[in-house]
């Protein structure tokens, strides 16, 4: 039997259709609302805007790992949302999934609210403590950024 290939796809909410946009919030609201037990409005209104780029890994045409990179005032990007399936856990989906995104991001300061359990695994991409700890949804987080590099 031949290994699977995951894809990379990326798209603009314009051009995502209805199923695969379904498919991509039934992963999201699977791990950050129903596993991680906090209910919060988890369509924010971001995912529609123009800049907005989403970016998964796919088996099929099942998501297995997402974010979603936001245009922030003062060119700076967002990352956020990013989620693997547990059932996709520790295939290294997450850090392509970064490494693809920060390749996007190219040359501009870029944001992200960090689970504080993963601070360790941002700082592999440069990002630094940006701010204290907070705690959102019962969950500590840590404000993030890492700076463009020349």
């Amino acid at each position: 039997m031949l290994p699977r290939t995951i894809d990379l796809r990326v798209a603009s909410f314009a051009d995502l259709d209805t199923r695969t946009f379904h498919d991509l919030l039934k992963l999201r609201i699977e791990v950050f609302v129903v596993e991680q037990a906090c209910p919060y409005p988890e369509l924010d209104g971001r995912d529609v805007e123009p800049d907005t780029r989403h970016l998964w890994l796919s088996d099929g045409d099942t998501p297995v790992a997402y974010l979603r990179i936001l245009a922030d005032p003062g060119d700076v990007a967002r990352i956020g949302r990013v989620v693997v399936a547990p059932t996709a856990r520790g295939g290294g989906h997450a850090a392509r999934l970064m490494t693809e995104a920060l390749a996007m991001v190219g040359h501009h300061p870029c944001v992200l609210e960090a689970q504080s359990h993963l601070v360790d695994f941002y700082a592999r991409y440069g990002f630094t403590a940006s701010g204290p700890e907070y705690v959102e949804d019962g969950i500590p987080h840590t404000p993030m950024r890492r700076e463009p590099t020349p």
